[in-house]
């Protein structure tokens, strides 16, 4: 038996915590990865009009192969995770109890029944189709809510790191991104040929359409009214993420396996969302703040994405197979017909 005083010093190492500088040097090679597939993403959405979000997924996908390698695993893991709970819970800046009230009750009605609706015919159809209650969830959650956003915080309290899981996060995250492009495009058209003024159109577009990128390309693409109402009552959508996602865990909180961790009642980055919701609620934060947390935001959702690309395998998306393209689909015309009923037989 060896000695214990002739121990080797790399034991010694392996045995005490992390210093912060030996875990930035664990951190850094994946999430530098991740950082230039943001930056990557951003440089090609600005010059080519392609949404960042989807571009970022794509590259990853692209780069699979390091997730073999083990020095970037950590990185990976870290941006898959921790930078994705401070890009969501940034966005409690952008909400504020002011917005419900100069929307009006009767919208405000309309958007979270609308959410609820869409979530619930998520799941019926995810379980008439055979994928489960989970994946219903996260689709009718990230169609209903706020696209790949909603799919990242939803996916992320659901309990299950998977494989499988991871899988269906990115087939969703790809799904509502390139849906979302198209409404971009034929909802305006759709808005006109059902006679929606600029103030309705706004509240449809808003409504309906997953990402905030591309609500404000419809709405400004219509008037600026319409924009402004669009970006405003998508805005108002986000402010159901923090219950949906609060729901979602306590409700699959008891199928996690005892031998895993369970996730908490109530996530960490859902009580700094609402948190910082409740401050935005309370006093005047300034506009460059809010600006600053916005865009830190967006790009650490960004790098989110880009490491959940890296750590997925094409191929084995595309398993998931045409009933899971169909409920996205279906998800979303969904959504659609109902908000569109409202406005013009209510005339909100």
């Amino acid at each position: 038996m060896p000695d214990p005083s002739t121990a080797s010093p790399n034991h010694e190492r392996d045995s005490r915590p992390f210093t912060l500088r030996e875990r930035w040097q664990t951190l850094f090679p994946g999430l530098s990865v991740t950082v230039l597939i943001a930056l990557a993403s951003a440089f090609l959405s600005e010059h080519y009009g392609a949404p960042a979000m989807l571009l970022a997924i794509l590259i990853g996908l692209a780069l699979h192969f390091l997730v073999e390698d083990p020095k970037t695993a950590a990185g990976l893991d870290f941006a898959s995770r921790t930078v994705l709970r401070l890009g969501i819970a940034l966005l409690g800046l952008r909400v504020s109890v002011a917005m419900f009230a100069e929307l009006g009750a009767a919208v405000i009605a309309m958007i979270v029944g609308a959410v609820l609706l869409t979530i619930v015919f998520g799941i019926l159809a995810s379980r008439l189709s055979g994928q489960g209650t989970q994946f219903g969830v996260l689709t009718g959650g990230a169609v209903a809510i706020c696209g790949a956003s909603a799919a990242l915080a939803i996916s992320a309290t659901l309990g299950n790191r998977s494989k499988e899981a991871d899988q269906q996060m990115v087939f969703t995250v790809i799904g509502v991104t390139m849906l979302s492009t198209l409404a971009m495009i034929f909802y305006p058209i759709l808005a006109s040929l059902a006679g929606l003024d600029d103030h309705q159109t706004g509240i449809f577009l808003g409504s309906t359409i997953h990402d905030v990128a591309q609500v404000a390309g419809a709405g400004f693409s219509v008037s600026v009214p319409a924009g402004e109402t669009a970006v405003f009552v998508k805005l108002i959508r986000v402010t159901m993420l923090a219950p949906v996602v609060l729901v979602a865990a306590l409700a699959f909180r008891r199928t996690v396996s005892v031998d895993v961790k369970r996730p908490p009642l109530l996530p960490g980055f859902v009580v700094a969302f609402l948190l910082l919701a409740a401050l935005n609620s309370l006093i005047n934060i300034p506009p460059m703040v809010g600006d600053w947390a916005g865009m830190i935001s967006r790009w650490a959702l960004l790098v989110a994405i880009a490491a959940v690309g890296v750590k997925t395998s094409l191929p084995e998306v595309f398993k998931i197979g045409g009933r899971a393209i169909g409920l996205l689909i279906a998800d979303t015309v969904f959504l659609a017909a109902i908000v569109l009923a409202v406005l013009v037989f209510v005339g909100l």
